[in-house]
């Protein structure tokens, strides 16, 4: 046992009621109490069955007892073009019972302290945790900003510029600007941080060491 308290993730487009059950009673078997109720990525196989969106997720989740999380986009969804009416889907997901939130990654702090400022005036008042990814490489970098529709922030490409075609300076630059990320959002009171460290133990013990030296996580 490491004392981390363990996060689920279920997507529910392709799934029935019968499908979350049977996931939820593995859970619960399991002794996980938490869970990230998510939407999916729309692909073959996975139309629609009982579940559209995660907020119709969130409520049949919650009868079982669970706390549930839901995700939400400082820049908004990438398939939604309006970022008030994402605001507006945001909400109705929080109102259906999410217990907190953890955003798509960002590059731009600005980007999530406006977010923030938003979610204020509508109403959403649930913890929001931030969610940042190192990244590691240009193609990395080009490949997550396309999926998730991240902007990249001149100050980026900067440092990509001045580490040239060196993997190992760019992997490095990425993790500096990502340490320099989570420093700032601790020293501006965010509620969490969490880092998509892509199962690289190396990139979360640097995370993990920033915070440590901000003293936003104790030694």
């Amino acid at each position: 046992m490491v004392g981390t308290t363990a996060l689920a993730h279920l997507t529910c487009l392709g799934s029935s009621r019968a499908d979350v059950d049977a996931y939820v009673r593995r859970l619960q078997s399991a002794g996980i109490e938490n869970v990230l109720a998510l939407r999916g990525d729309h692909a073959p196989g996975r139309d629609v069955v009982d579940f559209a969106y995660a907020s119709d997720l969130v409520p049949y989740l919650k009868e079982s007892g669970l706390c549930v999380g839901g995700a939400c986009y400082p820049e908004g969804h990438v398939e939604c073009e309006d970022i008030s009416r994402d605001l507006d889907n945001l909400k109705k997901k929080v109102d259906a019972g999410v217990d907190f939130l953890v955003t798509q990654l960002f590059f731009d702090n600005d980007d999530f302290y406006k977010f923030r400022e938003l979610c204020d005036r509508k109403r959403i008042k649930v913890p929001i945790v931030c969610g940042i990814m190192p990244f590691t490489s240009v193609k990395q970098l080009q490949r997550m900003t396309f999926n998730c529709g991240a902007s990249i922030p001149a100050r980026v490409v900067k440092r990509l510029v001045a580490a040239g075609d060196d993997p190992i300076e760019q992997a490095k630059a990425g993790i500096i600007y990502a340490q320099e990320q989570i420093v700032d959002l601790a020293n501006n009171g965010v509620d969490g941080i969490h880092i998509y460290s892509m199962n690289k133990p190396a990139i979360g013990r640097a995370m993990h060491d920033a915070l440590v030296g901000c003293g936003y996580l104790p030694a």
